[in-house]
């Protein structure tokens, strides 16, 4: 007699247990099903959870009123989990929601995940609502694991949610951190690292011409927020060329991982009582860059406290020391351990990303159209000259670059999404009810290649935001036609210093060196990542220096 035997699994779920487990079969409906324990065990605590999202979702809608407008349109979630089951079939998911919003011919929709209403919008005018008219209610953040971890349990000013700890470390860092004197005062540093980025590339080009710009800028702008934290550009021996050493390619790399999984559509961040289980993968990968990274700052931050309670140091020489020696009125210190260290890692992840990303499309852009090339260094040359390098003090007159640079932030933006804003009480916005604790989620896709604000939105035209010469090119886009550093109460603090390195990194670069495709190659090709917004492929570029050799920096 055949055997009708079958095994119950869930295709979300990898069993933590390194164990062979014993069999164990029960009957249902005349069919043998078998079991093991541990996969028991897993299938009643998922139940057991879906129990619990059941009966919070019930509360929920007891203490909600009845909405005043129609929800945004959206797919039919299901009951429950709404549309969790999307968040593990479509991958990327901000190209599923993209793409859905396109199918609906709609700027703003609603997904849920969860209990959790999901609103993002690819309009203009409809995120001016969000972020000017609206500001004060969308002014939290969404509490999840990425940003539990990023911040040290919510102690630092970006991803912290509304409250009175946020509203102390921004005081702090747009008092003390991040103002225009604190930046005059580090401006050396700055330069140093711009200098170093020129001696690394020239470097490069006379041991064999091909320029890997993805480690060149990320370098760069790790080591600038570096030397302003830390006052040091290397975390281990260095390089006599300039580049990155292990250490510094390690730290880098674990940066840009926690950046990505800040708000990654984790499903534990939509129904917090399976973090547990951890279905994404996401927990595990976070913790381990999380390591990383306070690997190499908590002795720097630890040695550095100890020395001012020692009275080993007393006067302030980078922001670190500004964090540790701010004070109460009392004479105290003001902010804990935990806060330095979570305010010191917030500071470093805001400034590696961005910058790096627009510099690094920019170029590969510009070198698939060489009149850009050649307009921008006319630009440089005529401002700068050939006998020194470009400085901060120019770049009020160097209109195209900034062009450039601006229209890399508007076509390749470095996230799909901006920072989630969190609603704080019932709204509606654009003739939709938005319930309180939604995450409403800005598409910087969606608004930098909107074909209604931007004509032939793909290509890339810095002459877009040059049409008037007479007024200065601002990096920063305040009608939020694009997002470069968002805007209201939780905009980049940083928006000053974020532009000054972008627009120094793409000069130098463009000042110091002719710049072509590789031996062989017609054209850099300009392919997206599947998974996120990077080129596809690092961008490997010919370089050649282009003024004389005495003005490149020696060390």
């Amino acid at each position: 007699m055949k055997n009708n035997t079958s095994s119950i699994s869930s295709p979300f779920l990898t069993l933590p247990w390194g164990v062979t487990p014993d069999w164990a079969a029960t009957s249902l409906g005349g069919t043998l099903i078998s079991f093991s324990q541990p996969t028991t065990a897993l299938l009643i605590l998922v139940s057991l959870l879906l129990i619990v999202q059941f009966r919070s979702e019930l509360m929920i809608h007891k203490k909600s009123r009845v909405a005043p407008a129609p929800l945004p349109p959206g797919p039919a979630p299901w009951p429950i989990v709404g549309s969790i089951p999307e968040l593990f079939r479509k991958k990327p998911v901000f190209r599923w929601i993209l793409g859905l919003m396109k199918e609906m011919n709609t700027e703003i929709a609603c997904f849920r995940f969860g209990s959790v209403h999901v609103i993002p919008v690819t309009c203009p005018e409809i995120a001016r609502e969000v972020l000017k008219k609206q500001d004060a209610i969308f002014a939290s953040r969404p509490i999840t694991m990425g940003t539990e971890y990023s911040s040290r349990g919510f102690l630092s000013i970006a991803v912290a949610p509304w409250g009175d700890q946020w509203k102390k470390m921004r005081r702090v860092v747009a008092s003390e951190v991040i103002n225009p004197a604190r930046l005059r005062w580090l401006l050396e540093k700055r330069r140093e690292e711009a200098d170093n980025l020129v001696y690394y590339v020239y470097n490069q080009c006379t041991s064999g011409a091909i320029v890997d710009v993805r480690v060149a800028v990320r370098q760069y702008s790790a080591n600038v927020i570096r030397k302003m934290m830390f006052n040091k550009r290397y975390l281990g021996e260095g390089r006599m060329d300039g580049g990155p050493g292990v250490e510094e390619r390690e730290y880098v790399d674990a940066l840009f991982t926690v950046l990505s999984l800040l708000y990654a559509f984790c499903v534990s961040d939509y129904m917090p009582s399976w973090r547990r289980i951890d279905l994404n993968g996401h927990e595990k990968i976070m913790k381990e860059a999380i390591k990383i990274v306070y690997k190499y700052h908590d002795p720097i931050i630890d040695e550095r406290i100890q020395e001012w309670r020692e009275g080993k140091k007393k006067e302030a020489q980078d922001l670190l020391d500004v964090l540790i020696s701010v004070k109460e009125s009392n004479g105290k210190p003001l902010l804990s351990t935990e806060e330095i260290k979570a305010q010191v890692a917030d500071l470093i992840y805001a400034a590696v990303d961005n910058p790096s990303n627009a510099v690094e499309w920019a170029l590969a852009e510009m070198i698939n159209q060489p009149e850009m090339l050649q307009k921008a260094t006319e630009e440089i040359e005529r401002v700068v000259g050939k006998e020194r390098f470009v400085q901060e003090s120019d770049i009020p007159e160097l209109n195209y670059v900034k062009a450039c640079c601006r229209e890399a932030f508007r076509l390749h933006p470095i996230a799909p999404f901006n920072l989630p804003h969190v609603s704080n009480a019932d709204t509606t916005v654009t003739g939709y009810f938005i319930p309180k604790g939604s995450h409403v989620l800005l598409s910087r896709i969606g608004l930098g290649r909107n074909p209604k604000v931007w004509d032939d939105p793909l290509k890339f035209k810095p002459e877009r935001h040059l049409k008037d010469p007479s007024v200065e090119v601002d990096l920063v886009e305040s009608e939020l036609r694009f997002i470069s550093f968002s805007t209201g109460r939780r905009g980049c603090i940083g928006a000053t210093l974020g532009s000054a390195m972008t627009v120094m990194l793409l000069a130098r670069l463009l000042q110091g060196f002719s710049w072509g495709v590789p031996p062989g190659e017609s054209r850099i090709e300009l392919n997206e990542s599947i998974t996120d917004l990077f080129l596809a492929k690092p961008l490997l570029a010919h370089a050649k220096p282009r003024l004389p050799v005495y003005a490149y920096p020696i060390q």
